[in-house]
């Protein structure tokens, strides 16, 4: 039907580019209004003055000029050796002119087939001069067109391309074989010209291949056959504006060294681009695919623009090497679309593109951002085996996708990781679907990443809300400061004054603000109503604890992070018990542990905390401002009671035995959740507890026990400190790290619920 359509309604324009056609309907139509006005009343005497008119206007021949450039000639042998003989200058290079031709190469025509391919092979293929261009635009090729032949069949061995090509042609020849080296591990190898440059001059090494030395127009022309350009190496631009394929294209092979330009092109069979090398910019604007699109294993070198193209039937990118910026915005895939096993050097735009059917990119490597904002995706997206680069990640914000329709794939605990927005407002609902999909999936991990990343947008906000500058309150001298120009400064408070911002984006509305002014000051500013000192503290709270949460657990998505943060903190405390426990005064006599035990501790000390900051920065988005973070927590309190400890000094009675003393009925790990760190003030406690063995070469190990049984209510014995002639200081010590365990271990069974499947009940949620 649509090929229907396309032919009448090519049919009807050449009818009404037909001069003498025009003219007799012309008179046709006038002879007809005539008669009826002769049974119209009056009042519809104007009109029918007025209609005639109009028809001879629409009808009658163009101006001579105006005619001539939409008017089809049917070349032939004569005005084919005319143009030949006489070329026009195109953008200053000679050019053979066969514009609004009717070119009739189907075998029923074979002597002018024959010939024209002769004929413009013979000019074409002059060897050692600058050679002429081929403008066929607006021109309707019947018949297949075989373009290879227009071009120099030879080989390409460096023995043979000095004599056939002009300097300049050589260093593009070498640069293809420079390319052919670059690529000898991968599928380019054996395509005909890289196997004819890389050989040693033997014939059997070697095939033809055709080289286009020319430039080829062909805007808007029609070809009603196949057309033939595979393995063909084109030296100069091709431009295909607006042209239209009725039949197979074949480009197998191909390598075009100059830019390319199929804008607005229409391919209305299968488009073969298979292993075709692009050295300069290629442009796909607009372009419409009716049938398969193929690009397997092909390369761009330069940035290629796909934008606003349609593809109707499936379009196969696989082992495509994309060098430059890759543009597929706006793009509709009506059916399914490959890039696997592509390689994405730079930017890959897939901006408000639409997927009705499914996508994948298994296998792809990504170097740059992939923008998916405002995209669309109806089915499946699969980024399964999937390499991202240090710099690389998935820009969704406002991706439009519904996890009760489409599904989006990856490797479990990694794609969720790769998934980001610019902000929170305006992407509530993608983050939800995202979360549903990977619920569904049962990737844990993933829809757990996508909760921290919904929280740290929030912890941005706040921090705006908080710390940043209100364009509604800020005076004239504070936005100046922020970076506006008096002038700018004076545009928003006349806005505010008439009405306040509700969004930044607004400023842009501003004639006197600027992108660019906007987009530098726009992290520090904020809108809404001014906080009171009320409001400002709970803000502050949630902020503080939001960021203890990111911080020290990933918001529950790092099981490994917590235990990092415990670990570090069970050793920290265990040494500082140590220490004040044996280390007790050097005069008048010195109460300080042997050179066996200081180096057991310390070493064990130093095994715990490389273990744990291992953990740390293995795990932590931010590794240095987590453990920043964990030791505001863990030193300053903890370091002031001990130095006050030393300042006082101690002169109690059993200065000489340990404060720590243990329940030794039972050696074993075992869960101690009624454990408090000092035992009780009675006698049947006093009974049960004796003090540490001081001399025993393991009883370091106690310190770590009563660490461990401090923060996380376990351990191998129940060790406590004991409540007679025991320093205050030290037992607000003890006091203190039992209340950061609480909060330790709340944070540990939070995480867990998290990250273990079977204790993570979201997991059964619809």
């Amino acid at each position: 039907m649509n090929n229907l359509i396309f032919d009448l309604i090519f049919d009807f324009d050449l009818f009404f580019k037909n001069g003498e056609l025009r003219r007799k309907l012309a008179s046709f139509l006038q002879n007809i209004f005539g008669v009826i006005l002769f049974f119209l009343k009056p009042r519809v005497f104007l009109f029918g003055l007025i209609c005639p008119i109009l028809i001879s206007s629409f009808l009658l021949p163009l101006p001579v000029n105006a005619q001539s450039q939409s008017e089809r000639v049917d070349l032939t042998v004569e005005l084919l050796q005319t143009r030949i003989h006489n070329p026009v200058l195109h953008e200053g290079n000679l050019t053979i002119d066969l514009q609004g031709m009717v070119i009739d190469l189907r075998p029923e025509n074979s002597l002018f087939r024959d010939t024209f391919y002769q004929l413009l092979r013979k000019e074409l293929q002059k060897t050692g001069t600058k050679p002429l261009g081929l403008d066929l635009s607006n021109s309707l090729v019947q018949g297949d067109f075989i373009g290879t032949d227009l071009g120099v069949r030879t080989t390409l061995y460096p023995d043979n391309i000095s004599p056939n090509f002009t300097i300049t042609e050589q260093e593009q020849i070498q640069h293809l074989r420079d390319v052919c080296l670059n690529y000898l591990t991968l599928a380019l190898p054996s395509a005909k010209d890289c196997r004819s440059l890389l050989g040693n001059g033997s014939p059997n090494n070697h095939s033809d291949i055709s080289v286009f030395r020319s430039p080829l127009s062909i805007i808007k022309t029609r070809f009603n056959g196949t057309v033939q350009f595979s393995n063909t190496f084109f030296l100069q631009p091709l431009d295909a504006q607006g042209a239209i394929f009725n039949q197979g294209v074949n480009w197998k092979e191909s390598r075009f060294s100059r830019e390319i330009n199929f804008n607005n092109t229409f391919f209305r069979k299968i488009a073969d681009f298979t292993s075709t090398i692009f050295f300069d910019r290629a442009d796909f604007k607009e372009a419409q695919f009716q049938e398969t699109a193929l690009f397997i294993n092909s390369d761009f070198e330069e940035n290629v623009n796909f934008s606003q193209a349609i593809f109707q039937q499936i379009a196969k990118f696989s082992r495509v090497r994309w060098w430059g910026n890759t543009d597929f915005s706006q793009v509709r895939f009506a059916n399914q679309v490959q890039f696997t096993k592509g390689y994405f050097h730079q930017f890959l735009l897939l901006a408000e593109a639409t997927f009705e059917q499914a996508v994948t990119f298994r296998e792809a490597q990504f170097n740059r951002v992939v923008t998916l904002r405002g995209a669309s995706i109806l089915n499946q997206a699969d980024f399964s085996d999937v390499r991202f680069a240090q710099k690389s990640y998935l820009n969704v914000s406002g991706l439009g996708f519904n996890s009760n329709q489409a599904k989006i794939l990856g490797n479990p605990g990694e794609i969720g990781k790769m998934l980001s927005v610019s902000s929170l407002q305006g992407n509530q609902n993608v983050l939800r679907n995202l979360a549903q999909n990977f619920r569904q999936l049962q990737q844990i991990a993933d829809m757990n990443q996508l909760e921290y990343t919904k929280q740290q947008l929030r912890l941005v906000e706040l921090s705006r809300r908080l710390f940043g500058t209100n364009i509604n309150s800020a005076s004239l001298e504070r936005l100046a400061d922020l970076g506006f120009s008096q002038t700018q400064a004076k545009a928003i408070i006349n806005h505010r004054q008439l009405e306040t911002f509700t969004t930044k984006n607004e400023l842009l509305t501003l004639p006197d603000v600027d992108f660019e002014t906007y987009i530098q000051i726009s992290d520090r500013i904020n809108v809404g109503e001014p906080l009171l000192l009320v409001g400002w503290l709970l803000q502050a709270w949630t902020w503080f604890a939001l960021s203890l949460l990111l911080l020290l657990s990933g918001y529950g998505t790092g099981f490994w992070l917590v235990f990092g943060v415990g670990l570090i903190a069970i050793a920290y405390f265990g040494l500082i018990y140590w220490l004040i426990d044996k280390f007790r005064r050097l005069l008048p006599k010195a109460i300080i542990p042997t050179c066996y035990e200081t180096t057991s501790m310390l070493t064990s000390f130093t095994v715990f905390t490389f273990f744990g900051l291992l953990a740390i920065f293995r795990n932590a988005e931010f590794p240095w401002l987590t453990l920043g973070c964990l030791l505001l927590i863990i030193v300053p309190i903890p370091m002031i009671l001990v130095m006050r400890l030393y300042q006082l000094g101690r002169f109690h009675e059993k200065l000489d035995v340990s404060y720590f003393c243990e329940d030794g009925t039972m050696r074993q790990l075992r869960l101690l959740i009624g454990r408090l760190p000092v035992i009780p003030r009675n006698q049947s406690f006093r009974d049960r507890y004796m003090p540490i063995l001081w001399d025993k070469r393991w009883n370091w190990l106690n310190y770590y026990d009563f660490s461990l049984n401090n923060l996380l209510r376990i351990g191998f014995n129940d060790i406590r400190l004991r409540d007679e002639f025991l320093p205050g200081i030290i037992a607000t010590l003890a006091w203190y790290q039992w209340s950061l365990g609480v909060l330790f271990i709340t944070l540990l069974l939070w995480t867990l619920s998290r990250t273990i499947p079977g204790l993570n009940l979201l997991i059964y949620l619809k």
